[in-house]
C-alpha cells in the first residue's frame, strides 16, 4: 500500500502494549537503512549503554517491498554490544513481506517484558506473551513452538533466539525462518536482553492493488506490468543471476583458494590442497539437497545440505536440513582446517542451534585454536583440546561458546579481539571492526572492512578491487571506497538483496520506483543515497565511532595474495586516508559550514 509517510508499530515491551504511529519523511529517508537510522535519531539515546530498556531495537522494509522481485530482506538497526555503536544487520527469509502484509513499514521495540516472553504481531493484533518455557530453547527448537502460537503459513515470519542471545553474547544473531539470519554485530543479544525470545509476524491483510490513486505525488503506472516482467526476466532468464541459483556463493571457496584470498587456520594462510574437499563442487555433489528462496525472489540461491545423526538406542538415523554458502564455509571449513563437506555442516548445526553469527564463532575459535597452540590459553579453559581440522572438538566447542560453559568462553562471546586483550593474541586476532568475512584479497578490503559502516565484506567492492588491481594508489583506493558508498545506502533503503545489485541499476530502479508511485524518490536517487549515507555515519559517530583509532592487527600484514606479500606501509596508508574521509561525513549538521 502506498504512503507518502512511514506506517510504524512501536511497542512498549514493558508495558506489554503497541501502537501505531505516522512518521513523515519518505521522499528524504527511503525506507530501510534510512528509516531505520532516522527512527534511531527518534526512539534511540547514544550515550546510554546497548542494553539499557529503553534502547530501541528496529526492523525497517523498503517502498518497493512486496511489488518487486529481490526487495526482499529487513534492516535489523540497534546500539552493538559487540562495540556499543549504532549497528545495522540484514535479513531475508519471509521477513519483509509478512512486515509488508501486516501493514509496517517498521517495527521499534522498546522496554524489557517482565519475563521472558514472545510477541505476535499482525495487522490487526499485537500481543506479547509471557513464555519462560522457551528460555534455553535452541533456537531451531522454539520455532516448533512458535508455529503452534502463531499458527499460519505464507506471510508468516518466525524470528527467535538461541541460548546465545539469552547469555547477551555479542556475537549472538537473530534465526529469520529456520535458513536466514541478522546475523552479525549482537541482534539476538538485544532481544535477549530484552526478554524476547521471539517474534512471530503474521502478514494477514490484503491490499486492493490499484491501478491509479495519489501517492507521493503520483500513481501507479499502468506500465508496471511490463517492468516487473522485464525485470523478472533478468534475474531468471539471463546468465546474470544463475551463478546464485547454481553452485552459490560456495563457488567461490575454490576461485579464492586459487587468487590466494581463502583464509586458512586462523589466517595462517590463504590457499591450501584441501580444499577440493569444501569446494562448492563438492558440496553440491555430496550434501545438496535443494535450492530456497526469501519470498518474493524467483532466484533460489539458499543451498540447502544434510546432516545425519545415528541414535545408538535403536540405530535410527536422524536427517536434518542446514544451509550452506561460502562465509558458513569459509567460517567453520577453511578458518578452522576444516576439510570435509559433512564436518563443516555438523558444525554449522551447532552453531544454528546455538543462535550464534557463523562467522564471528568460527573466526573466534580460529583464533582461540592458535591461542591454545601458544600457550596463551589453558586446555582447562578452552574444555576442549581444539585443533585445527577437528570437527568434534569444534562442534563442542561451539556449544560452549553458545551457552557461555565458563569465563574463557563467556569472554570469547564478546569478541575475539576483547579475549585477545584479556589473555594475549592479539596481533592473530583476525578481527576487523568484528571477525572477519572470508576475503583474504589484501590491502583495500582489509581496510574497508576494518572501518566500513556494518564492518561487512558488503560494505563496498573493495574485495574486487583487490582482485583486479595491483597498483598502489591510496586516492584511487579511497576514493572507489566513497564513491560506491551512496548507491549501496539507497539499495539498502529499498531493501534491495545486493545480489541483485547488477541488475537494478539507478535507470532501473528509478523506473521501479516511478511504476509504481514513488516519483520524487525516482527523480532524486542520488541526493537522498547521499542523505542517508551521511545520516548513518552521523548516527555511528554520535553512539562513540572514532575510525582513527581503529587498528587492523599484525596478521593481516603477514599474508600473501596474488598479488604478493601485503603491503603494511600502504595498507596504513590507506587506512588514515579512509579515516580522515569518514570523520568528514560523520560530523553532526551544526558543525558543518553552510552549502
Amino acid at each position: 500500500m502506498i504512503r507518502d509517510h512511514f506506517r510504524i508499530l512501536l511497542m512498549d515491551l514493558t508495558a506489554g502494549k503497541g501502537r501505531v504511529v505516522k512518521v513523515e519523511g519518505r521522499d528524504q529517508w527511503a525506507g530501510g537503512s534510512g528509516l531505520a537510522a532516522h527512527l534511531f535519531t527518534l526512539y534511540g539515546h547514544p550515550e546510554r549503554s546497548w542494553d539499557d530498556p529503553d534502547q530501541p531495537l528496529i526492523f525497517a522494509i523498503g517502498p518497493l517491498t512486496g511489488y518487486f522481485p529481490l526487495m526482499s530482506k529487513t534492516v535489523a538497526a540497534f546500539k552493538s554490544p559487540y562495540h556499543e555503536q549504532y549497528a545495522e544487520s540484514h535479513a531475508g527469509g519471509r521477513s519483509a513481506l509478512a512486515l509488508r502484509f501486516a501493514d509496517y513499514d517498521a517495527l521499534v521495540l522498546k522496554g524489557r517484558a517482565t519475563r521472558p516472553s514472545v510477541l505476535l504481531v499482525g495487522s490487526r493484533k499485537v500481543e506479547l506473551k509471557e513464555a519462560p518455557f522457551l528460555w534455553g530453547m535452541d533456537a531451531l527448537g522454539v520455532a516448533k513452538q512458535l508455529r503452534q502460537m502463531a499458527p499460519g503459513s505464507g506471510h508468516r515470519s518466525i524470528w527467535r533466539i538461541g541460548p546465545a542471545g539469552e547469555n547477551r553474547s555479542a556475537m549472538a544473531c537473530i534465526n529469520v525462518d529456520t535458513y536466514r539470519h541478522f546475523g552479525r554485530l549482537g541482534s539476538g543479544a538485544v532481544m535477549g536482553a530484552k526478554n524476547l525470545k521471539a517474534i512471530a509476524v503474521r502478514g494477514d491483510a490484503s491490499f486492493p492493488f490499484e491501478s491509479s490513486g495519489a501517492a507521493c505525488g503520483g500513481t501507479i503506472s499502468k506500465d508496471y506490468p511490463k517492468l516487473f516482467q522485464e525485470i523478472h526476466r533478468q534475474l531468471t532468464d539471463t546468465q546474470m543471476m544463475s551463478k546464485y541459483h547454481n553452485l552459490g556463493t560456495a563457488g567461490n571457496v575454490a576461485a579464492l583458494n586459487e587468487l590466494k584470498s581463502l583464509p586458512w587456520r586462523n589466517l595462517q594462510a590463504t590457499t591450501d590442497a584441501g580444499v577440493e574437499g569444501i569446494s562448492g563442487e563438492r558440496f553440491a555433489d555430496e550434501t545438496l539437497l535443494r535450492n530456497t528462496a526469501c519470498a518474493g525472489c524467483p532466484v533460489g540461491c539458499v543451498h540447502i545440505g544434510f546432516v545425519r545423526e545415528k541414535f545408538m538406542s535403536d540405530n535410527r538415523y536422524l536427517y536434518r536440513q542446514v544451509s550452506y554458502d561460502y562465509e558458513l564455509i569459509f567460517a567453520v571449513g577453511s578458518m578452522l582446517g576444516v576439510t570435509r563437506s559433512f564436518d563443516v555442516l555438523r558444525i554449522v548445526d551447532v552453531v544454528e542451534k546455538q543462535g550464534l553469527d557463523v562467522m564471528s564463532g568460527g573466526v573466534a575459535l580460529a583464533w582461540a585454536t592458535e591461542a591454545l597452540a601458544k600457550g596463551l590459553v589453558s586446555r582447562e579453559q578452552t574444555l576442549e583440546p581444539l585443533a585445527f581440522g577437528d570437527a568434534d572438538v569444534y562442534c563442542r566447542a561451539m556449544e560452549h561458546l553458545g551457552r557461555a560453559a565458563n569465563g574463557f568462553y563467556r569472554d570469547l562471546a564478546q569478541g575475539a579481539l576483547f579475549a585477545a586483550e584479556k589473555y594475549g593474541g592479539a596481533d592473530f586476532a583476525c578481527v576487523l571492526g568484528q571477525e572477519m568475512a572470508g576475503y583474504a584479497t589484501g590491502e583495500l578490503y582489509f581496510v574497508a572492512q576494518a572501518l566500513g559502516f556494518r564492518h561487512s565484506h558488503l560494505d563496498s567492492a573493495a574485495y574486487s578491487w583487490d582482485q583486479t588491481h595491483d597498483e598502489k594508489d591510496v586516492d584511487k583506493g579511497v576514493e572507489f571506497l566513497l564513491a560506491d558508498e551512496p548507491g549501496r545506502a539507497f539499495l539498502t533503503s529499498m531493501v534491495s538483496c545486493l545480489f541483485a545489485r547488477g541488475v537494478y541499476k539507478d535507470p532501473l530502479l528509478a523506473q521501479a520506483l516511478e511504476s509504481v508511485g514513488y516519483t520524487e524518490l525516482a527523480r532524486n536517487m542520488a541526493r537522498v543515497g547521499e542523505n542517508i549515507r551521511r545520516l548513518r555515519w552521523r548516527t555511528r559517530f554520535a553512539t562513540g565511532f572514532a575510525p582513527s583509532t581503529v587498528r587492523i592487527p599484525k596478521r593481516f600484514a603477514e599474508v600473501s595474495t596474488w598479488k604478493g606479500p601485503v603491503d603494511p606501509v600502504y595498507m596504513e596508508a590507506l587506512r588514515q586516508a579512509y579515516a580522515r574521509r569518514l570523520e568528514e561525513l560523520g560530523k553532526p549538521l551544526e558543525d558543518k559550514a553552510p552549502a
